[in-house]
């Protein structure tokens, strides 16, 4: 069957003058452009804004000489229910580039979880992602690396009508040899854009270097808020009182001048330090309130939160650790939270110094 097309301000034939015209869809792929010229491309990254906006509203965007063609589709889920499709048709640049890194902007709903769907020129299905984001409910962002050799279309597939589609930040990836230590524990190691931090690792049973343990407190998704009766509680026990204690966490969504507080055993010790990207990230979203001068900013996505926990707070035995979200913050989540103990060791590196 063929599909309709939806006419959106910001994707509209006059998105760039560089881009193709955007052209009727069929029930798997557009059919290829008839001539195989296609312009000089470059390795530029893309911006491509997905938020359906009102014509009065929106502005033309521009967009590199490789993302050829972006049009919003409507279809069907196997319900009946509603689906859209954003459709990017991509070139390939001048250039040994196979890896595109593709970073999805939305509203993560448990019922409007996105999917990428890749596409080669004979209309079939190179590969999907399956669902992306947790459906916390959150604005959030989510990315994928897709190897592009035989891929010329992706799709952007989710629940509804699209607008919990807020953007896509596309980046062509270069290779090169790494080195990492062996004795590591796993990482990623893979930079992203932006400089921002990977996706932290829990693991799985307690590890110990160097007189320090590291546990894992809760790998899952919690939901917090800025109460401390929607904090998340955790409990563990030691058998002695260590020097000095780090927990650390991922935080979805918070505002960048309200991060998460925490209380170990039942005293205060103030907001966590984020580690924020770089201010050109897309993922910060400014937020203007009434009789409030200044903008201030979340970040949709997720960053990492350190907490350092004084060894008098601790104690040997059970000791109680709660983190809930900023004040500003009305509601968030945190993910792989984990402790670390760090205990005199036999070359722990120490100086004495006299009192004076």
């Amino acid at each position: 069957m063929l599909f309709r097309l939806v006419a959106f301000a910001l994707l509209a034939l006059a998105m760039s003058p560089r881009l193709h015209a955007q052209q009727a869809l069929d029930d798997g792929l557009p059919a290829p452009a008839a001539e195989n010229t296609r312009p000089t491309a470059s390795a530029e990254s893309a911006w491509i804004d997905l938020r359906q906006n009102k014509p009065v509203h929106s502005k033309p965007q521009a967009a590199p000489d490789w993302v050829e063609a972006v049009s919003l589709v409507s279809s069907q889920m196997a319900d009946g229910s509603p689906k859209a499709i954003f459709r990017l048709r991509l070139a390939h640049p001048a250039g040994d580039y196979r890896i595109l890194f593709f970073r999805l902007f939305f509203d993560d709903k448990a019922d409007a979880r996105p999917e990428l769907v890749c596409w080669d020129e004979s209309g079939t299905q190179v590969l999907r992602s399956g669902a992306l984001g947790a459906g916390i409910g959150l604005a959030t962002s989510d990315s994928e690396m897709i190897p592009m050799n035989d891929v010329s279309v992706v799709d952007i597939e989710v629940p509804g009508d699209g607008k919990t589609i807020r953007g896509a930040y596309l980046d062509w990836m270069t290779s090169s040899e790494v080195v990492h230590p062996v004795s590591a524990s796993h990482r990623d190691i893979i930079p992203e854009p932006f400089s921002a931090s990977p996706p932290l690792h829990a693991p799985e049973s307690d590890l110990e270097q160097f007189g320090t343990v590291k546990a894992t407190l809760a790998a899952e998704t919690i939901p917090i808020g800025p109460d401390v009766q929607q904090g998340a509680t955790f409990q563990f026990d030691m058998e002695s009182q260590p020097l000095l204690a780090l927990i650390t966490f991922d935080v979805a969504s918070p505002r960048i001048d309200s991060p998460p507080e925490v209380y170990v055993n039942g005293e205060a010790l103030g907001p966590v330090t984020l580690t924020l990207p770089e201010l050109a990230d897309p993922g910060y979203r400014g937020e203007m309130e009434s009789m409030v001068k200044d903008m201030q900013f979340q970040y949709t996505g997720w960053l990492r939160a350190q907490k350092i926990i004084p060894a008098a707070n601790l104690r040997s035995g059970k000791n109680d650790i709660l983190i809930f979200s900023g004040a500003a913050t009305p509601a968030s989540a945190i993910r792989s939270t984990q402790v670390q103990l760090k205990y005199l060791w036999d070359k722990s590196d120490y100086q004495l110094r006299p009192t004076r």
